[in-house]
Protein backbone atom coordinates (compact mmCIF):
# COMPACT_ATOMS: atom_id res chain seq x y z
CA UNK A 1 0.00 0.00 0.00
CA UNK A 2 1.18 3.61 -0.82
CA UNK A 3 1.93 6.26 1.98
CA UNK A 4 0.06 8.90 2.00
CA UNK A 5 1.06 11.51 -0.84
CA UNK A 6 1.86 14.44 1.87
CA UNK A 7 4.35 12.10 3.77
CA UNK A 8 5.68 11.32 0.00
CA UNK A 9 6.18 14.60 -0.40
CA UNK A 10 7.61 15.14 3.31
CA UNK A 11 10.11 12.27 2.39
CA UNK A 12 11.52 14.15 -0.88
CA UNK A 13 11.93 17.05 0.70
CA UNK A 14 14.11 15.89 3.41
CA UNK A 15 16.32 13.58 1.31
CA UNK A 16 16.99 16.99 -0.83
CA UNK A 17 17.82 18.71 1.74
CA UNK A 18 20.03 16.57 3.11
CA UNK A 19 21.60 16.47 -0.31
CA UNK A 20 21.81 19.95 -0.55
CA UNK A 21 23.79 20.11 2.94
CA UNK A 22 26.01 17.80 1.62
CA UNK A 23 26.58 19.59 -1.30
CA UNK A 24 27.28 22.69 0.14
CA UNK A 25 29.67 21.67 2.71
CA UNK A 26 31.46 20.51 -0.39
CA UNK A 27 30.51 16.97 -0.18
CA UNK A 28 31.85 15.08 -3.69
CA UNK A 29 31.79 10.93 -2.47
CA UNK A 30 29.19 9.19 -4.28
CA UNK A 31 26.17 9.23 -2.13
CA UNK A 32 25.27 5.41 -1.02
CA UNK A 33 22.95 6.15 1.87
CA UNK A 34 19.19 5.72 3.30
CA UNK A 35 17.00 7.54 4.72
CA UNK A 36 17.73 6.41 8.12
CA UNK A 37 20.96 8.66 7.80
CA UNK A 38 18.22 11.60 8.03
CA UNK A 39 16.84 10.78 11.07
CA UNK A 40 13.79 8.96 9.65
CA UNK A 41 14.37 5.89 10.95
CA UNK A 42 11.03 5.33 12.76
CA UNK A 43 8.97 6.29 9.70
CA UNK A 44 10.51 4.97 6.52
CA UNK A 45 11.77 1.96 5.02
CA UNK A 46 12.58 1.03 1.43
CA UNK A 47 13.95 4.32 0.62
CA UNK A 48 17.56 4.65 -0.16
CA UNK A 49 19.68 6.74 -2.12
CA UNK A 50 22.20 3.79 -4.74
CA UNK A 51 23.63 3.58 -7.29
CA UNK A 52 20.52 1.49 -9.34
CA UNK A 53 20.14 3.77 -11.89
CA UNK A 54 16.26 4.38 -10.82
CA UNK A 55 15.17 4.37 -7.23
CA UNK A 56 11.13 3.06 -6.98
CA UNK A 57 10.57 2.48 -3.62
CA UNK A 58 7.62 0.07 -3.21
CA UNK A 59 5.51 2.27 -1.29
CA UNK A 60 5.63 4.91 -3.29
CA UNK A 61 3.47 6.35 -5.92
CA UNK A 62 6.26 7.65 -8.47
CA UNK A 63 10.25 7.32 -8.60
CA UNK A 64 12.00 8.74 -5.69
CA UNK A 65 15.47 9.07 -7.09
CA UNK A 66 17.20 8.34 -10.56
CA UNK A 67 20.64 8.49 -11.01
CA UNK A 68 23.27 9.31 -13.92
CA UNK A 69 27.26 9.53 -14.35
CA UNK A 70 29.27 12.31 -15.88
CA UNK A 71 31.50 9.62 -17.28
CA UNK A 72 30.60 7.59 -20.98
CA UNK A 73 28.72 4.99 -20.39
CA UNK A 74 26.10 2.94 -22.50
CA UNK A 75 23.41 5.36 -21.89
CA UNK A 76 23.35 7.97 -23.71
CA UNK A 77 22.27 10.83 -20.87
CA UNK A 78 22.98 14.47 -21.32
CA UNK A 79 21.71 17.80 -21.28
CA UNK A 80 19.15 18.87 -24.71
CA UNK A 81 19.45 21.79 -26.59
CA UNK A 82 15.98 22.80 -24.82
CA UNK A 83 17.93 22.44 -20.99
CA UNK A 84 16.31 18.91 -20.40
CA UNK A 85 17.72 16.64 -18.68
CA UNK A 86 17.68 13.48 -21.20
CA UNK A 87 18.01 10.31 -18.94
CA UNK A 88 18.06 6.83 -20.49
CA UNK A 89 17.09 3.40 -19.06
CA UNK A 90 17.19 -0.37 -20.07
CA UNK A 91 19.76 0.36 -23.31
CA UNK A 92 19.94 -3.36 -24.56
CA UNK A 93 16.07 -2.75 -25.16
CA UNK A 94 15.83 -2.68 -29.29
CA UNK A 95 13.84 0.35 -28.66
CA UNK A 96 15.04 3.85 -27.59
CA UNK A 97 13.43 4.33 -24.47
CA UNK A 98 14.75 7.84 -22.72
CA UNK A 99 12.43 10.69 -20.63
CA UNK A 100 13.02 14.53 -20.43
CA UNK A 101 13.36 15.94 -17.03
CA UNK A 102 12.50 19.81 -16.52
CA UNK A 103 14.77 21.16 -13.86
CA UNK A 104 12.48 24.08 -13.30
CA UNK A 105 8.62 23.68 -12.98
CA UNK A 106 8.19 26.71 -15.04
CA UNK A 107 9.27 24.52 -18.32
CA UNK A 108 5.66 23.18 -17.87
CA UNK A 109 4.64 26.41 -19.21
CA UNK A 110 6.42 26.41 -22.13
CA UNK A 111 4.27 25.75 -25.52
CA UNK A 112 6.30 22.57 -26.45
CA UNK A 113 9.34 21.88 -24.17
CA UNK A 114 11.16 19.90 -26.50
CA UNK A 115 11.11 22.45 -29.61
CA UNK A 116 11.71 25.77 -27.77
CA UNK A 117 11.88 29.32 -29.42
CA UNK A 118 15.11 31.04 -29.28
CA UNK A 119 14.66 32.92 -26.24
CA UNK A 120 12.79 30.06 -24.39
CA UNK A 121 16.07 28.30 -25.08
CA UNK A 122 18.50 31.01 -23.59
CA UNK A 123 16.61 30.46 -20.50
CA UNK A 124 16.57 26.87 -20.62
CA UNK A 125 19.96 26.83 -20.98
CA UNK A 126 21.05 29.28 -18.16
CA UNK A 127 18.53 27.16 -16.03
CA UNK A 128 20.81 24.63 -16.76
CA UNK A 129 24.04 25.68 -15.74
CA UNK A 130 22.12 27.80 -12.35
CA UNK A 131 20.72 24.36 -11.17
CA UNK A 132 22.98 22.10 -12.30
CA UNK A 133 26.31 23.15 -13.19
CA UNK A 134 27.06 25.62 -10.69
CA UNK A 135 26.33 23.27 -7.98
CA UNK A 136 28.66 20.61 -8.77
CA UNK A 137 31.59 23.27 -8.97
CA UNK A 138 31.20 24.40 -5.83
CA UNK A 139 30.91 21.40 -4.28
CA UNK A 140 33.88 20.63 -6.29
CA UNK A 141 35.83 23.45 -5.48
CA UNK A 142 35.11 23.60 -1.78
CA UNK A 143 36.68 19.74 -1.53
CA UNK A 144 39.54 21.31 -3.43
CA UNK A 145 40.43 23.99 -0.79
CA UNK A 146 39.15 21.56 2.16
CA UNK A 147 35.96 24.18 2.53
CA UNK A 148 38.01 27.21 3.34
CA UNK A 149 38.60 30.52 2.35
CA UNK A 150 41.76 30.78 -0.16
CA UNK A 151 41.82 34.64 1.04
CA UNK A 152 41.21 34.77 5.06
CA UNK A 153 41.28 30.24 5.57
CA UNK A 154 37.98 31.27 6.84
CA UNK A 155 36.66 27.16 7.31
CA UNK A 156 32.49 27.92 7.74
CA UNK A 157 30.97 26.74 4.86
CA UNK A 158 28.11 27.99 4.51
CA UNK A 159 29.63 31.47 4.44
CA UNK A 160 32.16 30.15 1.25
CA UNK A 161 31.31 30.68 -2.27
CA UNK A 162 32.78 29.19 -5.44
CA UNK A 163 33.77 32.26 -6.87
CA UNK A 164 34.62 32.36 -10.66
CA UNK A 165 37.82 33.81 -12.03
CA UNK A 166 36.36 34.36 -15.56
CA UNK A 167 33.02 34.45 -15.48
CA UNK A 168 30.66 32.19 -16.42
CA UNK A 169 28.90 34.29 -18.84
CA UNK A 170 32.36 34.38 -20.69
CA UNK A 171 32.78 31.75 -23.09
CA UNK A 172 36.28 30.47 -21.21
CA UNK A 173 34.24 30.98 -17.83
CA UNK A 174 34.41 27.17 -17.57
CA UNK A 175 32.77 25.28 -14.34
CA UNK A 176 36.51 23.48 -13.63
CA UNK A 177 38.07 24.16 -10.32
CA UNK A 178 41.18 25.54 -11.87
CA UNK A 179 38.40 28.22 -12.72
CA UNK A 180 37.39 28.86 -9.48
CA UNK A 181 38.66 30.06 -5.96
CA UNK A 182 36.90 29.06 -2.66
CA UNK A 183 35.90 32.59 -0.69
CA UNK A 184 34.50 34.17 2.00
CA UNK A 185 31.52 36.04 0.62
CA UNK A 186 33.02 39.05 1.39
CA UNK A 187 35.83 38.73 -0.51
CA UNK A 188 33.81 36.96 -3.34
CA UNK A 189 31.86 40.32 -3.80
CA UNK A 190 35.00 42.17 -3.82
CA UNK A 191 36.92 40.50 -5.92
CA UNK A 192 33.92 40.23 -8.72
CA UNK A 193 34.11 44.33 -8.42
CA UNK A 194 37.84 44.74 -8.97
CA UNK A 195 38.26 45.94 -5.39
CA UNK A 196 40.51 43.09 -4.82
CA UNK A 197 43.04 41.19 -6.87
CA UNK A 198 44.55 38.15 -7.21
CA UNK A 199 48.15 38.02 -9.46
CA UNK A 200 49.32 34.79 -10.99
CA UNK A 201 51.53 34.45 -8.75
CA UNK A 202 48.90 33.96 -6.35
CA UNK A 203 48.96 37.43 -4.17
CA UNK A 204 46.30 39.30 -2.75
CA UNK A 205 46.23 43.06 -4.08
CA UNK A 206 43.87 45.37 -2.53
CA UNK A 207 42.48 48.53 -4.19
CA UNK A 208 44.53 51.66 -3.74
CA UNK A 209 42.00 53.65 -3.13
CA UNK A 210 40.39 51.42 -0.37
CA UNK A 211 43.77 50.84 1.18
CA UNK A 212 43.72 54.77 1.79
CA UNK A 213 40.20 54.60 2.88
CA UNK A 214 39.42 54.85 7.15
CA UNK A 215 36.28 52.76 8.49
CA UNK A 216 35.24 50.32 10.93
CA UNK A 217 37.56 46.65 11.89
CA UNK A 218 35.51 45.14 9.10
CA UNK A 219 37.77 46.92 6.57
CA UNK A 220 40.54 47.06 8.42
CA UNK A 221 40.81 43.08 8.87
CA UNK A 222 38.42 41.94 6.69
CA UNK A 223 40.03 43.84 3.42
CA UNK A 224 43.05 45.99 4.05
CA UNK A 225 45.11 43.49 5.67
CA UNK A 226 44.50 40.96 3.45
CA UNK A 227 46.85 42.98 0.96
CA UNK A 228 50.06 41.60 0.30
CA UNK A 229 48.71 38.05 1.24
CA UNK A 230 49.66 34.79 -0.52
CA UNK A 231 46.52 32.66 -1.36
CA UNK A 232 46.03 29.30 0.38
CA UNK A 233 46.21 26.69 -2.33
CA UNK A 234 44.61 23.37 -2.89
CA UNK A 235 46.96 19.79 -1.88
CA UNK A 236 46.64 18.62 -5.23
CA UNK A 237 48.42 20.70 -7.64
CA UNK A 238 46.21 19.89 -10.97
CA UNK A 239 43.50 21.61 -8.32
CA UNK A 240 45.30 25.32 -8.20
CA UNK A 241 43.94 28.08 -10.15
CA UNK A 242 44.96 28.85 -13.66
CA UNK A 243 47.47 31.14 -13.78
CA UNK A 244 46.23 32.30 -17.15
CA UNK A 245 42.84 32.99 -16.01
CA UNK A 246 44.39 35.03 -12.72
CA UNK A 247 46.43 37.11 -15.33
CA UNK A 248 43.27 38.02 -17.61
CA UNK A 249 41.20 39.14 -14.78
CA UNK A 250 44.02 40.75 -12.37
CA UNK A 251 44.11 43.11 -15.70
CA UNK A 252 40.84 44.50 -15.03
CA UNK A 253 41.25 44.96 -11.44
CA UNK A 254 45.04 46.92 -12.31
CA UNK A 255 42.82 49.04 -14.71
Amino acid sequence: MARPLSEQRAIREAVFRWLDDRRNAGAMSTVATSCWGIGMASSVSHCSIGADGIRNPADFDSTLTIMTSAKRTVYSDGISPEGLVQYSYQSRDPVRRQVHLALDESLRFFDDPLNLKQSERRYAERLVRSRLHQPLFRARVLRAYDSSCAICSLRHAELLDAAHIVPDSDQYGVAEVTNGLALCKIHHASYDRNLLGITPDYEVRIDRQLLDEVDGPMLRHGLQDMHGRVLTLPKREKDWPSRERLATKFEAFAA
